[in-house]
């Protein structure tokens, strides 16, 4: 079997939630952070480790950023088969990068610019040696509340016991077969996943956890960009 390694990054969103009021109409992954933009510096953070072949970042048709914010950078390349949800985007990417059954594939958001040399290492090392893969992760540390109904979903319903609970992070990190296979059932099945993990899961897998860092958060809102440079 082969242990050959390619890296994912769908990049076909536009982050909505990043986007502050009267902002240019940027898609997040291309808003520098420090100089650099965000999907650049996710991109680097993967090449940090030499067992990665390829990266493969995954965009939208018609996308006129990414030859720029990815030019120079070695074992990159860019395609524009980006899907309607970040399921479809890596299932296109997954079919276009012509990974064997049994090659592995490292999907990593292009809005967690904060991974770490280490971080990446440990799980690519986990993985190689576990039977269905894994992915970093984070556990819960704070008390967890479930809000109210849908009508008043800010009032307290209950503490959730957060023993056993994990924040998952990318990146996950599957045999390239049965992730494409996980995530076309997932969508015949009609499941909407918003992560790799949950369509190995739905196919009655246990991916392996491992721990991730702080640092490796994903950048979601405005505030999150001032916190990330200061990471960086």
């Amino acid at each position: 079997m082969s242990d050959t390694l390619i890296a994912i990054v769908p990049a076909a969103g536009v982050g909505a939630r990043a986007s502050q009021p009267g902002a240019q109409a940027l898609p997040k992954q291309y808003r520098l952070l420090d100089g650099q933009p965000m999907l650049r510096r996710a991109v680097r953070a993967l090449l940090a480790d030499d067992r990665i072949a390829q990266v493969r970042v995954a965009v939208s048709a018609g996308d006129g950023w990414v030859e720029e914010a990815l030019q120079g950078l070695p074992r990159t390349v860019w395609r524009p088969c980006g899907g309607a949800t970040r399921a479809g985007t890596v299932a296109n990417a997954l079919a276009d990068s012509g990974a064997g059954e049994h090659d592995w594939v490292l999907v990593h958001d292009a809005a967690r610019p904060g991974l770490t040399p280490a971080a990446l290492a440990r799980l690519i090392d986990a993985c190689l040696a576990d039977p269905v893969g894994g992915l970093l992760a984070l556990p819960v540390a704070d008390t967890v509340k479930a809000g109210g109904s849908a009508q008043d979903p800010c009032r307290v319903a209950r503490t959730v016991d957060r023993q056993g609970l994990w924040l998952a992070q990318t990146p996950q990190m599957f045999r390239a077969g049965l992730l494409g296979r996980c995530l076309a059932a997932a969508v015949q099945g009609g499941l909407a996943v918003t992560d790799e993990a949950s369509a190995i899961e739905a196919a009655g897998h246990a991916p392996c956890l491992v721990t991730g860092e702080a640092r490796n958060f994903k950048v979601t809102w405005p505030d999150d960009f001032e916190l990330m440079e200061r990471w960086l």
